[in-house]
């Protein structure tokens, strides 16, 4: 029965995904082709906008109107299917808070990466390989400041006050040769029900997270074993590795853009790319190009997360702890425990479950 519910609801997950990518891909073409997006443009200018504020009311209204036409799937999404599958007890005030936190600070955010792509534009030959040198370097910096800066504005976190614990885990980041701040629990039930531990930051901001939806019904052991996972990621350089892949995949994406962006500009009766109407095609792009990469980044990281969990059995030398983990996380989070192949190749970026506890036994 459990499997069946779990089934249902990685079906509804992978069917939304599919539908949003689809939407909004039809959204920016509907922006291109109609000619809404040179309107706006035309409309942005005639009222004498000072030129440095034109790519942030652009972005401002096209952002909006993308968000109206999406908000039904993404309340379906976000709301509708978590509750019908008692995966959350958040109230739909809270909800609205959040979708307008995360909306103000991924405007503040796009507009960084907008307004530096407009500038270098303008001032480089080479473009694309000076943008994506500012945009690595600023996923970096967000990368340091999520702990301090951006998960306080949604959660609430504390030192975790259960000492014999927190002890274990610094004893344990100490045998794995790993530096941490400190070990805070994290208000997760307070929007979702389901069980997560992070290893997050870096240099200095560098700390354990642990949901407070872990505290009841995982072990020490379990939990010690979840946190090794998350250890091994830094002992076997998977941090640098994937930032190296995301950089490498930045270069290709923009290189791509530069060479090929002045046929796909005359499609749309678009003369350059330095026009604010052309911002839709830019999306564009990224969206193609993620459907693109999707499939060799995901078995990237399964490929770490298997190294992960090898590490963490050596390290622990917990076989049943993480066996138990990794049933109890399948069962409270509802995940797919073997999903098929197709699925597992184009939405994974974890190893199923079942291959996972399979490893485990061997």
């Amino acid at each position: 029965m459990a499997d069946t519910i779990a089934k249902s609801y990685s079906h509804h997950k992978y069917a939304l995904s599919i539908i949003d990518t689809v939407y909004s891909i039809t959204l920016l073409l509907i922006f291109l082709g109609s000619g809404f997006s040179l309107s706006l443009e035309a409309f942005l200018k005639s009222i004498n906008l000072p030129g440095y504020l034109l790519p942030g009311a652009f972005l401002l209204i096209s952002s909006l109107l993308y968000y109206v036409l999406n908000l039904p799937l993404n309340f379906y999404t976000g709301f509708i299917l978590e509750h019908k599958f008692n995966l959350t007890k958040q109230k739909a005030g809270a909800w609205w808070i959040d979708q307008l936190k995360s909306a103000v600070l991924g405007y503040i955010i796009l507009l960084i990466l907008v307004v530096s792509f407009y500038w270098v534009l303008g001032k480089f030959i080479h473009w694309w390989l000076v943008i994506s040198v500012f945009w690595i370097f600023f996923s970096v910096v967000l990368a340091r400041l999520t702990p301090i800066l951006i998960i306080p504005l949604f959660f609430k976190y504390k030192k975790l006050d259960d000492e014999l614990l927190r002890q274990r885990i610094f004893n344990l980041a100490a045998k794995m040769r790993v530096k941490l701040l400190d070990v805070f629990e994290i208000d997760f039930s307070k929007k979702t029900l389901k069980a997560n531990a992070a290893f997050t930051g870096m240099g200095k901001t560098r700390r354990v997270l642990l949901a407070d939806t872990l505290r009841d019904k995982y072990s020490h052991d379990e939990i010690e074993v979840i946190l090794a996972h998350e250890f091994a990621h830094y002992r076997l350089g998977h941090i640098i590795k994937l930032i190296i892949v995301n950089s490498l995949a930045t270069l290709g994406l923009f290189y791509l853009v530069f060479r090929t962006s002045i046929p796909a500009l005359a499609v749309f009766k678009l003369h350059s790319l330095a026009q604010l109407a052309g911002l839709p095609l830019v999306f564009l792009y990224f969206i193609l190009f993620g459907i693109i990469t999707q499939p060799l980044e995901a078995f990237i990281s399964r490929r770490f997360e298997r190294e992960a969990d090898n590490l963490a059995l050596k390290a622990t030398g917990a076989k049943e702890a993480f066996i138990s983990l990794m049933e109890k996380l399948a069962n409270q989070n509802l995940a797919d425990r073997n999903p098929h192949p197709l699925i597992k190749f184009f939405f994974f970026t974890h190893p199923p479950i079942d291959e996972r506890i399979k490893l485990a036994e061997k």
